[in-house]
């Protein structure tokens, strides 16, 4: 499988060294200064607090080109109109794994929509510079598995060859039929995570105050109840019938917890709150729309 890696930040750069490193002919997309730091050094991934830094030499590409089976996306939300433009005229197969709770359909609207899938790559990490640094073990072995599937939920030749490839690739992959409606879930939850941090300076800072996480909690409850469908996984149903007092203190636990210090959450940058914002403006397009 030839494939094409658009965006180089954390875990676009994972993804990328990792199939080269398993022999696949990959190529990783990025623009700017970016691209310079990877001609110049390659991809350098270091695991959290580790002075151990790997290069792997991925080629690099500023701007994508024909010949592709799969171009995997991760960029953020309120990039992808922008990325849609530069894909159309493209072929292969385009899989993309990014916050979104915008639905397939725009997606396919640009590029058509027999070319699209869904995914999301569940795990985090940080740019220290050019580094970068990723949670250990990282989203290529770690427990929880990759999603990705069809918008419309089938389980189709092109899915089943997806799944093994990366698995196959040392990447822990798996095909979710409900794809849609995880991403809608997911980003029910994070939104209100985010922009809770983001207002309290911090994930720690946030669990010290109480009352910010049970408003953050209700934001959350009401984003699930105006799903169309239920929740992805089912868990995420727990945040509506557990007592608010259980949850509220389990919230504050996780905000304390090495997984949310070490994630982007943290990231207070333009970039992050612009995708909470496209994020945000999905939810309340999906609610009304109900």
């Amino acid at each position: 499988m030839k494939l094409l890696v658009y965006g180089a930040g954390v875990l676009g750069s994972q993804f990328a060294a990792r199939f080269h490193e398993a022999g696949h002919d990959v190529a990783l997309l990025a623009r700017g200064e970016r691209l310079a730091a990877l001609r110049r050094h390659g991809v350098r991934l270091a695991a959290a607090g580790s002075p151990v830094v790997r290069r792997i030499p991925v080629p690099v590409v500023e701007h994508p080109a024909g010949g592709y089976d799969l171009t995997s996306v991760f960029v953020r939300s309120h990039q992808v109109d922008a990325v849609l433009e530069s894909l159309a005229g493209l072929d292969g197969d385009v899989l993309f794994q990014l916050n979104w709770a915008g639905g397939p359909e725009p997606l396919g609207a640009v590029i058509g929509h027999e070319r699209v899938l869904l995914g999301f790559g569940t795990a985090g990490g940080t740019m220290d510079g050019d580094v970068v640094r990723y949670r250990a073990p990282s989203f290529l072995t770690r427990r929880v598995a990759t999603p990705i599937g069809e918008p419309d939920g089938r389980t189709t030749p092109r899915l089943e060859r997806i799944v093994r490839t990366f698995r196959a690739a040392g990447i822990n992959t798996k095909s979710e039929p409900r794809m849609d409606a995880w991403l809608k879930t997911h980003a029910a939850f994070e939104v209100p995570l985010g922009q809770a941090v983001h207002a309290a300076g911090g994930p720690v800072a946030l669990a010290g105050d109480p009352a910010a996480v049970r408003a953050m909690l209700r934001l959350m409850r009401q984003n699930l109840a105006a799903l169309p469908t239920p929740p992805v996984p089912r868990g995420f149903g727990a945040l509506r019938t557990l007592p608010e007092g259980v949850l509220v203190a389990a919230l504050r636990r996780f905000l304390r917890g090495p997984t949310a210090v070490n994630s982007g959450l943290s990231d207070t940058s333009p970039a992050a709150t612009a995708e909470l914002a496209r994020l945000s403006e999905q939810i309340r397009a999906n609610a009304e729309a109900r």
